[in-house]
């Protein structure tokens, strides 16, 4: 097998046409049996999404195998065609959008994971208090939510066709909040001028008023904290604070 991407707790083989991602004892089972089930369900979407061809243990690691997909990156390719950023940035949102109109009853629903996010975070008692309110008010929809949707997860094949990958976060719930993720995503990666546009685009597409995703920015924040990156807490503390508590 052919090592093609290391991550925390994580490692990625390409082995003929299929891939095989094997997790380290950071990961529960359950973790990696709910993200082949994830997979499995958003499969049964519209969406052009690898299909999991198995969950097995590989040298001793559980491991998920799934079709090997060829192509670039979205991500890749903006790189490569800085010239191409705001037509790959419209087709961004508009496969976002798509993905949004989507329905998986059986999928987890974002508002009680964001909830239990808040409640593991080590911000001060009154600060999750508000955080919980403000998730609380606002409105709840069932669309398909990515949950780390960004270039870097978006595959484009030689004919053009967009494969949506890593489902490990998926869940059903509001699509704003799912914006609000990306447009963070952008921020931490330093890419403060395309987060700008990617929310302006957005918000148009959508007629979304900024300051509903805006609204939700704290929240998010808040559970991009529990991954406890020493590089994103000075950041994300003053995204939770940013806004006045209502």
């Amino acid at each position: 097998m052919e090592l093609i991407y290391t991550g925390v707790g994580k490692k990625v083989y390409r082995d003929g046409d299929c891939l095989v991602k094997s997790f380290d004892e950071t990961y529960s089972k359950a973790d990696i049996l709910n993200e082949a089930l994830n997979q499995a369900r958003v499969e049964a979407t519209s969406l052009n999404v690898p299909k999991i061809l198995g969950v097995s243990v590989v040298d001793g690691k559980w491991s998920l195998i799934w079709e090997f997909i060829e192509g670039q990156t979205l991500e890749s390719l903006m790189e490569k065609h800085p010239e191409k950023t705001e037509e790959y940035l419209n087709f961004f949102v508009d496969l976002q959008i798509q993905m949004s109109k989507e329905k998986v009853p059986l999928l987890g629903h974002l508002r009680d994971k964001m909830h239990a996010k808040i409640s593991a975070s080590s911000y001060p008692a009154s600060v999750r208090y508000d955080l919980h309110v403000r998730l609380d008010g606002l409105p709840r929809h069932n669309k398909l939510c990515h949950g780390d949707f960004q270039p870097s997860n978006i595959i484009i094949k030689a004919d053009g066709t967009p494969y949506i990958i890593d489902w490990s976060h998926a869940t059903q719930g509001n699509g704003s909040a799912d914006a609000a993720r990306t447009y963070l995503l952008f921020k931490l990666h330093g890419q403060d001028d395309l987060a700008e546009k990617y929310l302006r685009l957005f918000c148009t597409k959508t007629d979304t008023a900024i300051q509903y995703v805006q609204k939700v920015l704290p929240i998010v924040a808040a559970s991009q904290s529990v991954k406890r990156k020493p590089e994103e807490a000075e950041f994300l503390a003053k995204w939770v604070n940013v806004c006045d508590w209502q």
